[in-house]
């Protein structure tokens, strides 16, 4: 008698090819790449058209910004879901020092001290501050949706009054203001006084820009870009155009978050040390993250059109009628809402960059072949190409709302990967998916919720640069029951 073969196939392995793509010349051939990215092709056309070349979605090429700036631009480029999580094992590759790509802005803009977010998980020190974050994030809980809602309450009265008066209304302003409001309030002890109030996100604004200059373009025009790329992209930017912006956040922060401070001396964790980290968690993962996705989320769903609104509109509704207001457990009854929140994050994540160095020799594969990587090597990932990936998601470059939903669209939460981790994953002090992953998801939610509970539709008309979505309010549809 013959034994039946099995039902479960070895999976065959695939081919190991040589990985494509050439960095160029020493120096001219990062400067011809920069270029290529900022302004020839643009970042979106600067990837694909390699990818078309190269024929792979594994490859070769030199990364912003360049020399002089980073000692070392060369990159090998993930541009699908399959390959991208290698990324996000740190047994596997280090993510010391690599937040901001192939370079690190000075530790002047950070107190002198290198932040969690710049340190790897096998750093005693990073397990200690995550820790802290995670654990004072979760004292906290209670706290998420009722100040949110007040800040997205007088967010939503500015946008109306500014409708009124001009037929139009800038939403990022107003969101960043409702942005700041929010984190500070959240994170320290009392809301910001009337001066920082106002100055807040400005103050926030001229760090980020100090350090963040060399990724960005401002839009000038093209006779001009010589002496652009020559100022931002080519020499770093002093700590002392901001030092005293930097020290109001600092000071106003010492001053109003005592319980953050006194739990990390508990912890051993010098007190300083621990109020630059806030700062930099306020500033750089919660503030600009919600300066740059509030808009996503606007321009998103308000381009998807009036039937998801009012699709949304009754879902929303119901869930807070029945629960007597707006809770976790409510906002766990919206699966249309809580898809259309994870689809606006695979379709146009707010961090678009991954990075890592190979902590020893591995092998990655994509959908169809597999490459060798060097120990040392850097290793980047485009996530607005990888998470439209078409051989995991169908229609990938359109916006569907529903995509999440059920059993079939659940298994397709592990591809979303905007958190430096999977969606399915949780943060931990062992990796470095982001410490605020679900603080990001519920704010989402609840400005969905407070829009349209207000509101039965809208309409926004969305600009897109290098520095994010810019978006203005049409109109607004007050709430027909």
């Amino acid at each position: 008698m013959t034994s039946s073969p099995s039902s479960e196939q070895p999976p065959i392995p695939l081919p190991l090819k040589p990985i494509p793509g050439s960095y160029g010349f020493p120096i001219f051939g990062p400067i011809k790449d920069r270029y290529d990215y900022f302004y020839i092709q643009g970042r979106e056309k600067f990837f694909r058209t390699r990818m078309a070349k190269y024929n792979s979605t594994v490859f070769r090429a030199n990364m912003p910004p360049g020399p002089f700036i980073s000692s070392n631009s060369k990159v090998i480029v993930l541009l699908d879901a399959h390959s991208f999580p290698i990324l996000f094992d740190t047994t596997k590759v280090e993510k010391r020092n690599v937040l901001d790509g192939t370079y690190m802005p000075s530790v002047a803009f950070t107190g002198g001290i290198r932040a969690c977010a710049f340190l790897d998980p096998s750093e005693t020190e990073h397990s200690v501050l995550k820790r802290h974050f995670l654990k004072f994030l979760a004292s906290r809980h209670d706290k998420f949706i009722p100040l949110f809602q007040s800040s997205v309450s007088e967010m939503f009265d500015k946008l109306e009054k500014e409708l009124e008066k001009n037929n139009v209304a800038s939403f990022n302003p107003v969101s960043d203001s409702a942005s700041f409001d929010f984190i500070f309030r959240l994170l320290s002890d009392r809301s910001p006084d009337e001066k920082l109030s106002s100055e807040g996100p400005g103050l926030v604004d001229k760090w980020l820009s100090m350090q963040l200059a060399p990724l960005a373009t401002l839009g000038l025009p093209k006779f001009l870009t010589c002496f652009e790329d020559l100022i931002i992209h080519t020499f770093r930017l002093p700590f002392a155009l901001v030092k005293s912006a930097y020290s109001k956040l600092y000071d106003s922060f010492y001053e109003s978050s005592g319980s953050f401070l006194d739990e990390a001396e508990k912890q051993g964790i010098n007190r300083e040390k621990a109020c630059h980290n806030l700062v930099f968690l306020a500033g750089f993962n919660a503030y600009a993250g919600m300066k740059v996705l509030l808009p996503i989320i606007l321009n998103w769903v308000g381009s998807a059109g009036e039937v998801l609104h009012l699709k949304l509109a009754g879902e929303i509704r119901a869930a807070v009628k029945e629960d007597g207001g707006l809770t976790f457990s409510a906002l766990e009854k919206m699966s249309l809402l809580k898809s259309v929140v994870y689809e606006v994050l695979r379709i146009d994540p707010p961090v678009p960059y991954q990075y890592a160095k190979a902590k020893q020799d591995i092998v990655i594969e994509s959908h169809d072949s597999a490459f060798k990587i060097k120990k040392g090597e850097m290793i980047f990932g485009y996530q607005p190409i990888a998470t439209k990936d078409p051989k995991v998601f169908e229609n990938p470059e359109e916006f569907v709302g529903d995509r999440f939903i059920g059993e079939k669209g659940e298994k397709l939460l592990k591809y979303v990967y905007w958190s430096n981790g999977r969606e399915t994953e949780e943060p931990t002090t062992e990796n470095k998916q982001c410490p605020g992953r679900d603080l990001v998801v519920l704010v989402s939610r609840v400005v969905l919720v407070e829009l349209f509970l207000r509101y039965d539709t809208f309409a926004v008309e969305g600009t897109r640069s290098s520095l994010g979505w810019s978006v203005k309010v049409k109109s607004l549809t007050k709430a027909s029951s």
